[in-house]
């Protein structure tokens, strides 16, 4: 799968499947250009978080043909979901020592704005990270989403766009040092957000050796959790 076949499908499911994302660094500049690339092709509906006149202002600045009409753009730290979006942190989190108090300060923060959307259904995904830290970022996500059913271990994947193919890169900014259960099972999350966008999963676990040819304890470690994704999912494609 080449990259331009692979964002030419992305843009096709996009297209078919019309979702609704919020972009919590809506005063970026970048955010702000890619978002008016989307208007303009039309494959999905944003919300920005931000001020309305300081994106304003960054369009005029930059010369950009942004209808901010045709955009909802909300600012957390006037918002009228802030009073429900506080009472549910608060009783999601309450039995880990959060009081109202902490609970209504959080919700002004992009991360924790964006991620209450998803969580009481006002969009369906969230896109961060440009002026944010990993941790940032997907913190309220591990406090309020959870993983899915059958999932113990949050992960993530890199979709790398090569000259001539794509290559889904996991986990390289969640969890600094798996074990082999963790990394059998991240392994196999990323095989299917692989496949969950076309791409055939071909599964090589990595370690400082390749093959059989060294020893220690991480080369093991990838050892046992190949054969723990085998003994699992027989069929997947995997070497380690």
């Amino acid at each position: 799968l080449t990259p331009n076949m692979f964002q030419y499908s992305l843009l096709q499911k996009a297209r078919t499947h019309k979702k609704h994302i919020v972009l919590p660094e809506g005063e970026d500049e970048r955010i702000i250009k890619a978002a008016a690339r989307l208007q303009l092709i039309d494959i999905v509906d944003l919300t920005l978080l931000g001020d309305r006149n300081a994106i304003q202002l960054k369009c005029d600045q930059i010369g950009l043909q942004l209808d901010l009409n045709k955009i909802n753009i909300l600012n957390p730290d006037d918002s009228i979901h802030n009073n429900d979006f506080s009472n549910t942190l608060f009783e999601a989190r309450k039995h880990k020592g959060m009081t109202e108090t902490t609970a209504k300060d959080l919700v002004t923060d992009v991360s924790y704005y964006g991620t209450l959307m998803i969580l009481n259904g006002l969009a369906d995904g969230m896109v961060s990270g440009a002026a944010h830290t990993t941790m940032h970022t997907i913190k309220p996500a591990l406090q309020l989403i959870k993983t899915k059913p059958g999932v113990s271990v949050v992960s993530s994947v890199f979709f790398m766009c090569l000259s001539d193919r794509v290559s889904v890169m996991g986990d390289c900014a969640v969890n600094p040092n798996p074990n082999a259960a963790q990394l059998a099972e991240i392994a196999i999350s990323s095989a299917l957000s692989a496949e969950a966008f076309g791409i055939e999963a071909r599964i090589a676990m990595l370690s400082y050796s390749s093959g059989n040819s060294g020893k220690g304890e991480e080369v093991e470690k990838v050892r046992k959790a190949t054969a723990i994704v085998r003994d699992l999912l027989p069929n997947l494609k995997i070497e380690g």
